[in-house]
């Protein structure tokens, strides 16, 4: 069994067009609880129209709020007898997709522009006496200090995560790989240096 309740009302069209239009004067007067009713009602709508078109939700959350900002910078040039709030909000929200659209594009030419006058890295092969310094060095290490090297060069960890890993301060950590490169920078000069 069914039964209606009595505070349901079937909401009318033209209460809705009066609603939209009250809306619409509070926002052009520049009243801040009617853009957070525009938000509230229309956001959605906006945040899902980028979200396809551009396929990437945290871009489609900036094109949204950056509608609403339009919106509420240029609110003086809404004209209710033109268009209805929504559709002049969808109207704008196309703009800022088809400009998020326009600076990926520029961002992928720049892209490929910068790519075609970079020549390709030239990659020299490690010199054999430089390894086996390192090697070297790196065994004349204290424990902590070439664990800490090995962790941060080796394993690529930053000095936080190596701090963390060996349960030493940060501060310490810090200190091990200063003074050994240091010392190997040392090493690695002399060498160089004496050939």
């Amino acid at each position: 069994m069914i039964i209606a309740s009595a505070s349901v009302r079937p909401v009318s069209k033209e209460y809705v067009v009066d609603e939209d239009m009250e809306l619409a004067e509070r926002f052009a007067a520049g009243d801040e609880s009617a853009l957070k009713a525009m938000y509230d009602r229309w956001g959605r709508v906006i945040y899902t129209l980028a979200v396809r078109s551009t396929g990437d939700p945290a871009e489609a959350e900036d094109i949204t709020q950056r509608t609403f900002v339009s919106a509420w910078t240029s609110r003086s040039s809404y004209r209710a007898d033109r268009a209805p709030l929504g559709a002049w909000l969808v109207a704008i929200a196309r703009r800022r997709i088809a400009d998020a659209h326009e600076a990926r594009a520029r961002a992928a030419r720049l892209e490929q522009a910068v790519m075609a006058v970079t020549p390709e890295p030239v990659v020299d092969a490690p010199d054999v006496t430089d390894s086996i310094l390192v090697a070297d060095e790196l065994a004349n290490l204290e424990p902590d200090a070439r664990a800490v090297v090995t962790l941060a060069f080796y394993d690529d960890l930053t000095h936080g995560q190596i701090a963390e890993r060996l349960n030493l301060p940060l501060g310490t950590v810090k200190s091990h790989l200063r003074r050994s490169l240091t010392r190997l920078r040392t090493r690695l000069e002399a060498a160089h240096v004496a050939s």
